[in-house]
């Protein structure tokens, strides 16, 4: 069974890590919610407070199999300050392991530079942030080992992405007939 880290920041958007970690839950997926910082407790964009799985430091990263990092704001600038998270995004990367970011989070990955000639989609007016990357404007972009979505309107069709790379595309569709959703 596939190991997913999703990684919370003071300033996170709720809807787009919680809609992921409820789809992957749901498709028997085994995902913890992160806290980048010491503290369980993370405060979302809106107010919404949610208490995380883990800390950094409790995450075995020689065993997971995927990081994904929500947007929101300052959730993103929060997210790309932790030094223990870029690291270990640019490690995965570099040996092709999923990483996956949705609204202004993959302009992460454009300023860490591992965009390049990879498609990618980004939050609508951010997509200079993409640097290198072919810009697409698709709901959720796939490209190999990196996986992007658009913002908390996308969040079903990322999370299905994400149960997709590991269930497979049948396991993905009737998961989505399940919860209704018009694919």
């Amino acid at each position: 069974m596939a190991n997913i880290a999703l990684f919370l920041a003071e300033g996170f958007e709720e809807i787009e890590a919680l809609t992921v970690v409820d789809l992957c839950r749901r498709a028997g997926l085994n995902i913890d919610m992160v806290s980048v910082t010491d503290d369980f407790t993370v405060k979302g964009s809106h107010g919404i407070v949610v208490s995380a799985d883990k800390t950094m430091e409790d995450v075995d990263f020689d065993n997971t199999d995927m990081l994904v990092l929500p947007g929101g704001m300052p959730g993103t600038i929060n997210l790309e300050k932790t030094e223990d998270l870029m690291r270990q995004v640019r490690a995965f990367n570099a040996a092709g392991r999923y990483i996956s970011a949705i609204c202004a989070a993959p302009g992460i990955f454009g300023r860490a530079g591992i965009l390049q000639g990879k498609k990618a989609c980004v939050f609508p007016g951010l997509e200079g942030e993409l640097k290198g990357a072919d810009v697409q404007m698709s709901e959720t972009t796939v490209d190999g080992h990196i996986l992007t979505s658009r913002g908390m309107g996308t969040a079903i069709p990322f999370g299905l992405a994400i149960v997709e790379r590991f269930c497979g595309k049948e396991a993905a569709t009737e998961l989505g007939n399940k919860i209704v959703y018009r694919q």
